[in-house]
């Protein structure tokens, strides 16, 4: 099992590499955690990425830049400069790192919106109920807001559900080409995204293949906000199909290859029912592409099994194991051909629909 590096920690003006603090101070940094996640959300809604450039500024001047008070936007910044979020220079004003820059909305690989989906409101009532969820398995959400999870995002917080849509956008198109490049479809006519979001992934993958005809399936609410691409008018619009459903009721759409991509994460049944569905529609030979996160054997395993516990409250879900993913996929029926890392965090389970 791979083990993720701990983060490099910020030296204060002057001073030299300090050695690694004891077990009890990493501790208490620990039960701290809820600091710096409090402070990267911050940071993003201030908006004190895309205020600073790319010379060093004052403190002074970024307050004035983010409607902020100087002396508390200070102790933020030491706060988060800590975990290498911005750095604090010699003369006390503060310059962008590799990982500040990411809190920009205007990176190619922004993580701005991951971030504040990550510490939403929910989640601070969520997380101190994690024993309860641990002793019962089922997710707290239902008892904290009276609905399902989903339900409650669009009815009851609609800012939230915004996050949440702009964070799987984010997120969905700089996969995408990754996604893209690592499959090879070229003995294929069709390609059907599933429970595909917006469809980033079938969109790049039909400007790879200028011959190939793809389907785009999700929710109404979803699909509704599909791609610009694949909409009336956009560049792949003559060659995409977009079907308003739902995979674990349905999967009515015919094609050479499925893609399920980050879907299979709710509970067991809901997931069976989904792989049941593509193996009907499919038939026999189809190719079936399942790519997930993974919470062992990957250098994302601190994300991965915060994300894992994060579904156990919201949707009572679970990231898999390698093992789990290939039992859930063999136990469908699948035969599974090659597992393929797409990026540090996603691995590809290529499988067939035996005949």
């Amino acid at each position: 099992m791979t083990t993720a590096h701990s983060p490099k920690l910020s030296t204060p003006p002057g001073q030299g590499t300090q050695p690694s603090p004891p077990p009890s101070m990493r501790l208490r940094e620990l039960a701290f955690g809820a600091a710096c996640a409090a402070a990267l959300r911050a940071v993003a809604r201030l908006g004190v990425a895309d205020a600073l450039g790319e010379q060093p500024l004052p403190v002074a001047d970024l307050a004035a830049a983010v409607k902020a008070e100087p002396k508390p936007l200070r102790r933020l910044l030491r706060a988060v400069s800590c975990y290498g979020v911005f750095a604090e220079q010699e003369d006390g004003t503060f310059a962008h790192t590799e990982m500040s820059r990411l809190l920009r909305e205007d990176d190619p690989h922004s993580l701005r919106y991951i971030t504040l989906w990550c510490t939403e409101a929910w989640t601070w009532d969520a997380w101190p109920k994690l024993d309860e969820a641990v002793r019962t398995g089922r997710n707290v959400v239902e008892e904290l807001y009276g609905k399902e999870f989903f339900v409650y995002l669009n009815e009851d917080a609609p800012e939230s559900a915004d996050v949440f849509n702009r964070a799987m956008t984010t997120s969905s198109r700089q996969s995408a080409q990754e996604v893209a490049a690592l499959l090879d479809l070229s003995g294929a006519s069709s390609v059907a995204d599933i429970g595909g979001g917006q469809g980033h992934v079938v969109a790049s993958l039909l400007e790879k293949y200028p011959d190939m005809r793809g389907t785009l399936l999700d929710l109404p609410r979803v699909v509704e906000n599909a791609d610009p691409r694949l909409l009336p008018g956009g560049a792949l619009a003559d060659r995409v199909r977009i079907v308003p459903g739902d995979c674990r009721e349905d999967i009515p759409v015919t094609a050479d290859v499925y893609i399920i991509k980050n879907i299979l994460e709710w509970d067991d049944e809901s997931t069976a029912r989904c792989l049941r569905n593509v193996i009907e529609a499919g038939g026999p030979k189809a190719r079936v592409v399942v790519i997930e996160n993974l919470v062992d054997d990957t250098p994302s395993m601190r994300f991965s099994t915060a994300m894992d516990l994060l579904l156990l409250l919201n949707v009572g879900g679970a990231k898999h194991t390698t093992r789990s993913m290939e039992e859930r996929l063999t136990a469908a029926g699948l035969v599974i051909d090659e597992i393929s890392p797409v990026n540090p965090y996603l691995h590809a389970f290529d499988c067939t629909v035996p005949a």
